[in-house]
């Protein structure tokens, strides 16, 4: 086995150790032939210039017999290969310990034979090629400290005892010397052992990391993906119920407008779009995560977008009796407007949630080529040890018993992906009862000539009106769902428009009423199908085949309550536009009128 040095420490994992003993067993024998090769030529070499000075057939038989040995000892001994297990290791070490051991007393008789006191140039030579015999094997057994020492020590012995032996001064120097030389290099192998076991150490304990690390990431990604997925199932769950629910509720309300109980369909109606947003925030983080939100960066008015943004916010600052403050001084950045609206409507929501008496304040200051936003509140406070989590999707500061009235703990991650998505860094600061400071920070940009933004936001308004005018409705509308409470939901709120509705659960049926709509002269001027329909159809493959078959002049609207990112991949990518469940009476509205416009418009009679 390694002997463990001074750093290897007292726990080496012993699979660790086998793998490190096993190195060293392979670097011996990497060399193994260049090593036999090179003891052969020098122990010839050594032999003929023995034999030169000396002239006797002693020098000869001594010499060959001991390289015979050493060939059959070398060719004919099995060798170690890759193929041999690591558990092996330990046995192999020893076999090659004791090989070399042999060796080393073998050559350790050299000096007794050829070291005398009348020939003192043999002598010096023969202590030359020792010496540097031993250096070699320090050099090419360092690995295994036990063969290093195994054959250099008895080797080195053997020619100091004969040079003490054979007495006289030159023979006592070069015994001295050997003995000095002898030290020196052991110390420098021992210590060269230990640093290439240190080495192989790290080198396993890193690529024990790195395989543990590359666990955990897969890990992590699985729980994401199962995260995502279980979203996703559970919002398409909720959404389909809820759709029906907020269907019903509008034409319940519309059934009821000048009555007394209309109160109670308009309750109805705001807790279905409390509801309604909790899910839609969730479908942000699926969006953002699905890579469907892209960035259109342009010049943007911080004073237009911070008048809107107190339209909207100033009611709830008031019901909280909080003062909320919002001051751009006529700067201008460069950025997407619905997407920088988003993360500081997420901000201003989050501030105004957790401040309980004072107020918020959004201030625009130019800072060079850049323009920071800095949303303060005068709330809580974070503390430091929780500045790491805010971004974390459901975590709430201080929110232990969920208080809806405090969101669900997401507008802060989409806060963080919307950063990432725009490249504007958000910086965070906080001090617990004092209140925290949201910074953001954008490029400038060069103000927009005639860009007055008070009468833009009025013309929006005039357009959405128009819009929605009746007369711009689509006339004959197919409904493609699986669930009979969305299909009689949609019938009841279209019904609402005047508009004819058509329903169909998959489709075969859809494609047999659609025949039947054309040949009484009926035909549908418009498709809205649900994206996932019975046994995984997908209702965007099924949309554009029956638009191929019945008429490509046909726009199609699909309705979803995925959040699955692949799912919202291929819905961004078919161009195909897209509604989520639950959807408002007002957002259908809408895109009805705006698909059927190209319907609608006067037909001329043909000639």
């Amino acid at each position: 086995m390694r002997e463990p040095g001074p750093s290897a420490g007292a726990a080496v994992d012993p699979s660790l150790d086998a793998r490190v003993l096993r190195e060293h067993v392979a670097s011996i024998y990497y060399i193994y032939n260049a090593t036999l090769v090179a003891r052969v030529v020098f122990g010839l070499v050594l032999g003929a210039f023995l034999y030169s000075q000396l002239q006797t057939m002693a020098v000869v038989v001594l010499i060959g017999g001991y390289m015979l040995l050493y060939l059959c000892l070398a060719l004919f001994s099995r060798r170690w290969s890759p193929s041999v297990p690591d558990a092996d290791s330990a046995r192999w070490a020893r076999r090659i310990t004791g090989t070399v051991v042999v060796l080393g007393i073998a050559d350790a008789l050299a000096p007794w034979f050829f070291v005398t006191t009348d020939n003192l140039p043999v002598t010096a030579v023969l202590v030359v090629v020792m010496l540097g015999n031993c250096a070699r094997a320090v050099q090419s057994l360092r690995p295994i400290k036990a063969a290093m020492l195994g054959y250099t020590l008895p080797m080195m012995l053997g020619l100091i005892s004969a040079l003490v032996w054979r007495g006289g001064a030159p023979h006592l120097f070069l015994a001295g010397f050997v003995a000095i030389y002898l030290t020196m290099i052991l110390r420098v192998g021992v210590r060269e052992h230990q640093q290439l076991t240190d080495a192989l150490l790290l080198r396993f304990e890193y690529e024990a990391l790195a395989v543990q690390f590359r666990e955990q990431v897969a890990a992590t990604e699985r729980a994401s993906n199962e995260k995502t997925r279980f979203l996703a199932t559970a919002s398409h769950d909720l959404r389909q119920p809820v759709h029906a629910i907020a269907l019903f509720g509008a034409a319940l309300q519309n059934a009821l407008r000048d009555r007394p109980e209309g109160q109670n369909a308009e309750r109805l109606m705001r807790a279905v779009n409390v509801l309604g947003s909790s899910l839609d925030t969730m479908l942000d983080v699926s969006r953002l995560d699905a890579g469907v939100v892209t960035s259109a960066p342009e010049p943007v008015q911080l004073d237009a977008l911070f008048l809107s943004l107190n339209h909207v916010y100033s009611a709830q600052a008031e019901e909280k009796e909080l003062q909320l403050r919002l001051r751009a001084s006529g700067l201008w950045v460069r950025s997407d407007r619905q997407l920088l609206s988003r993360m500081l409507s997420n901000l201003i929501d989050n501030a105004l949630k957790y401040t309980p008496a004072g107020g918020v304040t959004v201030v625009a200051r130019a800072r060079g080529d850049r323009v920071w936003i800095d949303v303060r509140d005068t709330g809580m406070g974070i503390p430091a040890e929780q500045l790491g989590r805010i971004f974390d999707e459901f975590y709430q500061v201080e929110n232990r018993g969920r208080d809806r009235t405090r969101g669900l703990g997401i507008g802060l991650s989409i806060v963080q992906r919307l950063s990432r998505l725009l490249g504007h860094p958000v910086e965070v600061r906080s001090v617990v009862g004092r209140g925290s400071l949201f910074r953001i920070v954008l490029p400038a940009d060069r103000p927009v000539a005639g860009s007055a933004f008070g009468p833009r936001h009025q013309a929006v308004d005039v357009h959405e009106s128009a819009r929605i005018a009746k007369d711009a409705l689509p006339r004959h509308v197919m409904v493609i769902d699986d669930e009979v409470d969305i299909r009689e939901a949609m019938c009841a709120v279209l019904a609402i428009w005047s508009i004819e509705s058509t329903v169909a659960a998959d489709e075969a049926t859809a494609t047999a009423l659609l025949a039947e709509a054309a040949a009484r002269g009926e035909p549908v001027d418009m498709l809205i199908c649900d994206y996932r329909l019975p046994d995984d159809v997908s209702g965007l493959a099924v949309g554009l085949r029956l638009r191929e078959r019945f008429g490509v002049e046909r726009p199609l609207l699909l309705i979803t309550g995925d959040t699955a990112p692949d799912r919202l991949q291929q819905a961004r990518l078919s161009g195909v536009p897209v509604l989520f469940k639950p959807v408002s009476a007002r957002s259908l509205l809408r895109e009805l009128a705006g698909l059927a416009a190209p319907i609608t418009r006067p037909r001329r009679s043909p000639p």
